[in-house]
């Protein structure tokens, strides 16, 4: 089964491989739909009618709200904690948690998929992308990171049977991302990819490296002995990846995952 929605300002693309019958898939492709609108619908800062704006404007409390978005809060402000202050989802002057709720989101969503049966499946929310099992016996999942500069070309292909891959960068949004400590926007990184075992957690890392700018190289270096792999492109044109990263070997072809729009 291969669906594409558009929703949270991206085409998200769902492939579910198990040999599930058709109906079943269909009903896991439009439960997978709903949720991402029903996460848009209460996160999404271009809407004046949802949770996240009407907290941030004073209309709601903290208590008052959903308990998914007091538990996206508490997250952020321990990622803020653990990034020493680079994840921060005021850095803009207004509350956008964006950084962590779309991979959130779709971890929520293969996790919801993996336990109706549908154990291989691939997730790709725009650069923000989620994989389990194989797409087929004996094949793995392969997931292209677009070049920061030629849209028609790839920095990396990362492989495997289980992937979170996450990517922020400067190319589609230009340099969105502030640098809390200067209130600036963050310009040294062009692109930061973080691999790992939760999608919501790279996401937010990927996010914090680029907002940290070159120091984040040497940050994302350390992040390995947790389990999270990285690359980054700077500014200049220079490449840096971990040890650990999972790079493709062969000649399957791949499709460009490109970062967050």
């Amino acid at each position: 089964m291969h669906h594409i929605e558009h929703v949270m300002g991206t085409a998200v693309v769902i492939d579910i491989a198990d040999p599930l019958p058709r109906g079943t898939l269909t009903d896991l492709v439009e439960q997978t739909c709903a949720w991402l609108h029903e996460v848009d619908q209460r996160f999404s800062t271009y809407r004046d009618d949802s949770e996240i704006t009407r907290l941030d404007t004073g209309e709601l409390t903290e208590e008052e709200c959903s308990p998914d978005t007091r538990a996206v809060l508490e997250a952020c402000a321990a990622l803020r904690r653990r990034t020493d202050g680079y994840f921060d989802e005021r850095a803009t002057g207004r509350l956008d948690p964006s950084g962590y709720v779309k991979g959130w989101s779709v971890e929520v969503a293969s996790r919801r998929l993996a336990r109706a049966g549908a154990l291989n499946h691939c997730i790709n929310a725009g650069g923000d992308v989620r994989s389990r099992g194989r797409p087929a016996p004996g094949r793995v999942w392969r997931i292209g990171i677009r070049h920061p500069w030629e849209a028609d070309r790839l920095a990396w292909v990362l492989a495997g049977t289980d992937l979170a891959v996450a990517t922020s960068g400067t190319y589609e949004r230009g340099h969105h991302v502030i640098d809390p400590y200067s209130g600036e926007p963050a310009r040294d990184l062009c692109s930061v990819t973080v691999t790992g075992p939760d999608l919501a957690i790279a996401d937010a890392y990927a996010t914090a490296a680029l907002a940290m700018g070159r120091d984040g190289l040497l940050w994302l270096a350390r992040l390995a002995s947790s389990g999270y792999e990285s690359a980054a492109v700077t500014r200049d044109g220079h490449a840096y990846r971990s040890e650990g990263l999972p790079v493709a070997t062969g000649e399957e072809p791949a499709e460009p995952a490109a970062a967050r729009p």
